[in-house]
Formats: structure tokens, sequence, C-alpha cells
């Protein structure tokens, strides 16, 4: 296994990713051609679903909301 450094990606980069997702675009093709890592664009996928946001806070469940708020 290559390990990759890591990289940071911006959030209009990551709307493009999923905007040709949407549109239909194979998801091997998308992960192929840009150099991801499909839990990485999994996960883009998955947020922009769920709340529209990449931002994680913006993902976080009510439990999870509740450990950071009693931490």
């Amino acid at each position: 296994m290559i390990k990759r450094p890591r990289r940071t990606f911006t959030k209009e980069f990551k709307e493009q990713i999923v905007q040709l997702y949407i549109s239909g675009k194979p998801r091997s093709e998308i992960i192929k051609e840009y150099g991801l890592t499909p839990s990485a664009f999994d996960k883009w996928v998955r947020q922009h679903k769920t709340s529209g946001s990449f931002e994680e806070k913006d993902n976080r469940t009510p439990e999870q909301e509740e450990i950071i708020r009693l931490r």
C-alpha cells in the first residue's frame, strides 16, 4: 500500500466532484481521474446529501454534539 501525503481540498472542489457524481459520472472514474481515496469521495457525497455542507461541525450527530458540549 502506497502512503500518500495528506492533501486538503476546497469546498468548491468537493462540490464539483459531488456534482459530477450526481450528473451521472461513474464513481470509479471520478476517483481515478482525480486521484481521490474512495473513503474521501464517499464522505463528501454523504455530507452533501445529509447537510449540504462539507464542514465537520455541520455533519455531527446530536450525540456527538452532546459529547463535545460535555467535554
